[in-house]
């Protein structure tokens, strides 16, 4: 199965806890706070890797996590961070943001890196609290959650040309004799279930990159057949050989039905250089049908049409060095560049320092929302009291205590801030 959609799940490594120690030796008197930080936790890259042609390596690893970054420890030592991990993609992934549709990266040149996942900063441990006016702080800060995601990842083969045409046009055979790609080849529709890439050598210094793009029939850009799913990867070529069935009845009404299709689904597809051909010269019927089509062609505006027989290799080394010729005219930024609506739009900063207060009556709750409000909860080492007085303090600067009582809070009433859940009355005894 041709695997050029998925979705996974990524999450960088949480950050290691920073730890509360001192530091005590025999001929060292009040040697102070040692406690070391913790180490950031480990980050998720996506990384083109030209090996690769799907995406079917996600099939059975969805779930694709970093290591956390190492706790502090003693005499000063930071905790180490956590590996990175590369997930390797093949070139021409698109990835979005699944929940969103936000578009992050297109993954087209080797080896290019795409960071979808950062590893959560590490606590700090009681030796970086130590000051003048608290010289033995027994205060430690957890590490930060990695960042965690789902993403869209959407394959569009990247190839210098592609072969369209309706099923049965020799699309697959004719990519078998220009390269050593080996598609199934029979004698009924629908033959290719998966797009195929071929490499065209025509000399040490010329070759390029081919794709049989099978199930196209009317209705595909709706779904009907097989080639809407595989309409997209034609989008990233620079060249199309247009290829009509010599034994068809209508060859003139197949090449009409292929355009519509394309124009469709997109107008950078309707406007890309087509090669027009007809196939199985080797038949008759073709040979006495080309004239009559050539000329109709001509007629419709088609600059370059051919005749070809695939399987006897009749006029497919023309055909081949036909476009040898087109593509190296064909600038490679020529490319499409994938663009969102709101590409242009810059989006300002989230404003970290906002808090919100909700309450909520039937579970007589209230929750505190607010980006630092919520990362000081989690950091805090809720074991230690004077983490405990250093985060009350921090609600008092940040205004929330004074936000939750001119809301309405009353004692016993449950008070959420992020994960961490607290009653009012914890919060006026400190």
């Amino acid at each position: 199965m041709f695997f050029d959609e998925v979705k996974i799940y990524v999450k960088g490594g949480d950050g290691g806890n920073g730890i509360v120690a001192f530091r005590r030796e025999k001929f060292v008197p009040l040697g102070g706070p040692a406690g070391g930080n913790g180490g950031k936790g480990g980050d998720v890259y996506l990384v083109v890797d030209t090996h690769l042609n799907t995406l079917v390596t996600f099939r059975h690893k969805v779930h694709i996590k970093a290591e956390r970054g190492a706790h502090g420890r003693g005499k000063n030592q930071a905790g180490k961070g956590g590996a990175d991990v590369h997930v390797p993609v093949p070139p021409g992934t698109i990835v979005r943001h699944a929940d969103t549709g936000e578009f992050l990266g297109d993954l087209t040149l080797p080896g290019q890196k795409l960071l979808v996942a950062r590893g959560g900063r590490g606590g700090r441990g009681n030796a970086a609290f130590a000051g003048p006016t608290n010289q033995a702080p027994r205060v430690a800060e957890q590490g930060d959650p990695g960042e965690e995601r789902w993403l869209a990842l959407e394959l569009k083969l990247i190839a210098d040309v592609g072969i369209v045409g309706l099923p049965n046009a020799g699309k697959s055979t004719l990519l078998s004799v220009v390269s050593a790609a080996r598609p199934k080849i029979a004698d009924y529709p629908f033959t290719t279930l998966v797009p195929n890439l071929g490499v065209v050598a025509l000399d040490p210094t010329t070759s390029f990159v081919v794709a049989d793009l099978p199930g196209l029939i009317e209705g595909a850009h709706q779904g009907a057949g097989l080639g809407h799913q595989f309409l997209r990867h034609a989008e990233r070529t620079r060249l199309l050989v247009h290829l009509l069935d010599g034994a068809s009845q209508d060859p003139l009404a197949d090449y009409d039905t292929i355009n519509a299709e394309l124009d469709l689904y997109s107008e950078r597809l309707a406007t890309r250089p087509q090669i027009v051909v007809l196939n199985k010269m080797d038949l008759p019927p073709a040979q006495a049908l080309w004239p009559r089509l050539q000329a109709a062609l001509v007629e419709r505006g088609v600059r370059e049409t051919m005749a070809i027989s695939a399987v006897t290799r009749q006029g497919v080394d023309a055909l081949m060095g036909r476009v040898a010729s087109r593509l190296e005219a064909l600038p490679r930024e020529a490319l499409p560049v994938e663009v969102t609506e709101t590409a242009a739009v810059l989006q300002p900063p989230p404003d970290e320092d906002a808090i919100s207060v909700t309450h909520d009556k039937g579970a007589n709750a209230w929750r505190v929302r607010g980006i630092r409000v919520e990362r000081a909860a989690h950091r805090t080492n809720w074991q230690l009291d004077e983490a405990i007085l250093r985060f009350h303090l921090f609600l008092e600067n940040m205004g929330v205590i004074a936000a939750l009582e001119e809301a309405g809070v009353e004692a016993g009433d449950t008070v959420f801030v992020g994960d961490v859940e607290l009653t009012w009355e914890d919060w006026g005894e400190v």
